[in-house]
C-alpha cells in the first residue's frame, strides 16, 4: 500500500474472493483511501468510496458459526453489493471502528441547523456549513468561532428525515439530545447521501454502546428521586434546592451519583450529565407508559 496506513493489525476475515465462509488469518490495513485485507496468497482491496454500510458486534447470521465480535463492511463492486467480515483480538475491533469512521466521514463539510428546536419549540437558528469531527461517544461540529458538541449519551431520539435545510429539501439526520436539562434538536445533512447513511450508522452504534454501559449501572430509588428532582429544577440546581430531609443524606446520595457519572458540578450548582438525563428520560417514560 503506497499511501499512509492509519490502522494495521492481524485478524481473521472473510472476503468475496474466498471459496467458503470459513475465515482466514491475515493483515487488516486501512488508509484514507482504501481497506486492504491481505493473506500470504491473496488480497482484497476495498475503496472507501464504495462502502455503503458497516456494522459492529454480532456477525451476519450466515457467519455466526465462524466469527465472534466483528466489523462487517458492505460495499459495492461491479454493481453488486459485497461484504467483508473482519474479526480482531482484544480491543482491535473497537479501535478499528473508531478509526474507520473518522477516516470515512470525519472532516466532512456538513450543513447544520442548531438548535432547530429548543424544548420542543422551533427556533430561528440559521443553516450554516460546519466541519464534522468524531470522538468516542460524541459529534463535534466546528464552524466560524463556534463548536457544537453532541454527547451521544444524551441522545433521546434520532432518525433520517426530509427537511428544508441549506436552501432545499434534503435527506437529513435529525438528532434530539439533552443539554443541561433541555432537549435540543440538531439537523445535519451531507451532500453525499451515502455518507449521511454512514453518519447515521455511527450515531446508532455509539448510542447502542452507551445504552449497554447504562444497563450495567445500578441506581437506587433515592438516587432516581434525586435525579428527577434535579431534572424538575431545569437540569441544574444548588444542593439546598434538592434537600427535603437530612442534608448529609442528600449529599451522600449526590456523591454516589457523581461516582456513577450521572451528575456533575456546573456553573449553577449540580447538573445532570448526559447519562443522568437518559436515566431520567427512561424513568419518565416508564411512568407515562
Amino acid at each position: 500500500m503506497s499511501e499512509a496506513v492509519v490502522a494495521d493489525f492481524a485478524g481473521r476475515f472473510y472476503t468475496e474472493k474466498m471459496e467458503t465462509m470459513e475465515p482466514i488469518t491475515g493483515r487488516v490495513l486501512l488508509s484514507r483511501k482504501q481497506l486492504v485485507l491481505v493473506t500470504d496468497d491473496q488480497e482484497t482491496r476495498i475503496p472507501l468510496s464504495s462502502v455503503v454500510d458497516t456494522n459492529i458486534g454480532s456477525p451476519p447470521q450466515a457467519f455466526k458459526q465462524f466469527f465472534n465480535d466483528t466489523v462487517t463492511i458492505a460495499y459495492k463492486k461491479d454493481g453488486q453489493q459485497k461484504v467483508a467480515v473482519i474479526e480482531g483480538t482484544g480491543q482491535n475491533v473497537e479501535k478499528f471502528k473508531t478509526v474507520f469512521f473518522k477516516v470515512i466521514i470525519g472532516g466532512q463539510t456538513v450543513i447544520v441547523k442548531h438548535p432547530a428546536k429548543r424544548g420542543g419549540r422551533i427556533t430561528d437558528a440559521s443553516d450554516r456549513k460546519m466541519k464534522l469531527g468524531l470522538k468516542r461517544g460524541q459529534l463535534d461540529l466546528k464552524g466560524n468561532n463556534e463548536t457544537v458538541t453532541i454527547d451521544l449519551g444524551g441522545v433521546i431520539d434520532f432518525g433520517r428525515e426530509q427537511r428544508d435545510i441549506g436552501g432545499k429539501t434534503r435527506p437529513t439526520l435529525s438528532v434530539d439530545h439533552s443539554e443541561a436539562g433541555t432537549t435540543l434538536t440538531t439537523l445535519i445533512t451531507l451532500p453525499n447521501g451515502r455518507k449521511l447513511n454512514l453518519l447515521g450508522r455511527y450515531v446508532r452504534l455509539e448510542y447502542s454502546d452507551i445504552m449497554e454501559d447504562l444497563e450495567e449501572i445500578e441506581v437506587g430509588e433515592e438516587e432516581v428521586e434525586t435525579l428527577v428532582s434535579l431534572y424538575s429544577a431545569g437540569g441544574s440546581a444548588e444542593l439546598g434546592m434538592l434537600v427535603t430531609g437530612d442534608i448529609n443524606e442528600t449529599k451522600a446520595i449526590v456523591d454516589k451519583l457523581k461516582s456513577k457519572e450521572l451528575v456533575e458540578d456546573g456553573d449553577e450548582g449540580l447538573s445532570l450529565t448526559a447519562k443522568g438525563q437518559v436515566i431520567v428520560n427512561k424513568k419518565i417514560e416508564s411512568v407515562n407508559a
